[in-house]
């Protein structure tokens, strides 16, 4: 009894010692982040986990002497309209390989699934000739335009989305619909009025991991956004620390703090759903 109760106290120690290992690991770049944000020297160099005073100087030359403000805005309305976007398009798809038998049924799904395996950024090369002729022709939805770029994150929407939608829509019963078509409902009526509120988690965590991916994305938005005040955060932090790595350090840490904002809000908003919403729908394929 005693050896039991040693290897378990032994084995709770190392689990508490890994886990503490791990805290660390995940935290020591957070904190290194918001010392390097809060260092008033500002540069690469200088910075360190412990800094050696604390301003806002790089805040304030970050707002007032960049078009940060301006690409803040760029990022938020990028994020949030492809999100609600990617989610009412999803969700559509979902439901009708969900709920309605038809040919090409499987094929489409696995389609999906197989197109998923390949980075969007293969295609970059293609959608840059496309998008140069749609630049000709259509300037307002062309390069350096918010429109269209949200064109080509609209392309991939569907993808991996409606698998995991599709999932959820699978564990609602399907006397649901036959009560709905009993009261003279329609397809458009049972789907907003009766399903959409019953899968509500997994729209929220799908439109939280597309927020996220939104504001993080930076391969085809530098290729679609060359004015500077059309760019976003991403591209801007990144131009702004090209060729001053070192000197900008501190304006960079303090933009990427700020960008982390509204990506933390959203997430603690939608987090009563996370858990819900990505386990729900792996009950049934």
């Amino acid at each position: 009894m005693r050896r039991r109760a040693s290897r378990r106290t032994f084995g709770h120690m190392w689990r508490h010692l890994f886990l503490l290992a791990m805290t660390a690991f995940a935290v020591f770049p957070v904190l290194f982040v918001v010392s390097a944000a809060l260092n008033p020297l500002g540069t690469l160099s200088s910075a360190q986990l412990v800094p050696t005073g604390v301003s806002t100087d790089n805040f304030a030359q970050l707002l007032t002497e960049t078009r940060f403000p301006r690409w803040y805005l760029n990022s938020l309305v990028l994020a949030v309209s492809n999100a609600a976007a990617t989610v009412f398009l999803s969700a559509l798809a979902a439901y009708v390989f969900s709920r309605f038998r038809f040919r090409g049924r499987r094929v489409g799904l696995y389609g999906l699934l197989i197109i998923q395996m390949f980075p969007q950024f293969l295609a970059i090369v293609a959608i840059y000739l496309m998008f140069s002729a749609v630049t000709d022709l259509r300037p307002e939805v062309g390069f350096d335009t918010h429109w269209g770029l949200l064109l080509v994150y609209m392309g991939g929407a569907l993808s991996i989305n409606t698998w995991l939608m599709k999932g959820f829509f699978d564990t609602l019963p399907s006397e649901l619909d036959e009560a709905a078509r009993v009261d003279g409902a329609t397809h458009a009526q049972m789907f907003f009025r009766i399903l959409v509120p019953l899968v509500t988690p997994v729209l929220a965590i799908v439109g939280l991991l597309v927020f996220i991916a939104t504001v993080n994305e930076f391969i085809m938005a530098s290729v679609f956004l060359r004015d500077p005040d059309s760019q976003t955060v991403a591209l801007g932090l990144a131009a702004m620390v090209a060729d001053q790595r070192d000197s900008n350090f501190g304006m960079f840490a303090a933009g990427t703090l700020l960008l982390a904002l509204p990506v933390l809000a959203v997430f603690w908003y939608l987090q009563r759903f996370i858990v819900e919403g990505l386990t729900s729908g792996a009950v049934k394929g």
